[in-house]
C-alpha cells in the first residue's frame, strides 16, 4: 500500500510540475509570442503561474509525507545544501553588482540552474552516503 502511495504522490508531483513550467513558459514568452503587448493577459498568466506553482509546493509537501524516512532524509539534506548554495551565491552576487565588481550582468537564470545542478548532485551524494 504504501508503494501505491508513494507512485500517486509522485504522479501528482510531476503532473504539477510539468504545469509549473508550462505556465512559467507561457508567462514568459506569451507577451512576445502571443498577445504581443497586451498587460492584462501578462499579469493573467503570471497570476496562474503563481496559483500553479502554490499548488506545485503543495504537491511537493503531500511527496515528502508519503515517501519514507530515509528518502525524507535525503531529500531534505539535498534541499538544505541546495537552499545554502542559492543564499550563499545569489547574496555574493548582489554584493559583488552593489559594488561594480562584475564587468557585466549575469542573468538571474543561472541561479535557478545553478540550484538545480547542485540539488541534483547533493540528492546522489546522499544517495551514494545511506547504501
Amino acid at each position: 500500500m504504501q508503494a501505491l502511495d508513494e507512485i500517486k504522490a509522485t504522479v501528482r508531483l510531476a503532473l504539477w510540475t510539468f504545469a509549473w513550467v508550462g505556465t512559467l513558459a507561457l508567462a514568459k514568452f506569451g507577451p512576445q509570442r502571443l498577445w504581443d503587448t497586451q498587460q492584462v493577459a501578462s499579469w493573467a498568466a503570471v497570476a496562474v503561474n503563481f496559483a500553479v506553482g502554490i499548488g506545485w509546493i503543495v504537491a511537493f509537501t503531500r511527496f515528502l509525507r508519503v515517501i519514507d524516512e530515509l528518502q525524507r532524509k535525503i531529500m531534505q539534506d539535498a534541499l538544505a545544501v541546495t537552499l545554502g548554495v542559492g543564499w550563499v551565491v545569489g547574496f555574493a552576487y548582489v554584493v559583488v553588482d552593489a559594488g561594480e565588481l562584475v564587468a557585466r550582468d549575469v542573468d538571474i537564470a543561472v541561479l535557478p540552474a545553478l540550484m538545480g545542478v547542485v540539488f541534483v548532485i547533493a540528492f546522489a551524494v546522499g544517495r551514494i552516503r545511506y547504501r
